[in-house]
């Protein structure tokens, strides 16, 4: 059998990642690519929200201006301190 670079790759990943041998890492992913093995079984992404309020005050295609403007603030707070 001759598997293409790519595909090896994967597997010693596999075999660094599990501490299994290259036929175990081999026939588990034929078995999970046939259906027929343990199969990797992830959750599906929640995204969680939560409400800002009715009144909206903030304008946030500024946001990034506003945090650059506080930082410059604080920059120049520590920098007359240390006079």
């Amino acid at each position: 059998m001759t598997l293409d670079p790519d595909v090896e790759r994967l597997l010693r990943a596999t075999i660094r990642e599990r501490g299994i041998s290259f036929k175990e890492a081999l026939n588990s992913a034929i078995r999970a690519g046939a259906g027929r093995g343990p199969a990797v079984v992830r959750q599906r992404f929640k995204q969680k929200t939560f409400s800002l309020g009715a009144e909206q005050n903030f304008r946030w295609d500024k946001a990034l201006s506003v945090a650059a403007s506080m930082e410059d603030e604080e920059l120049i707070r520590k920098v007359s301190l240390r006079k």
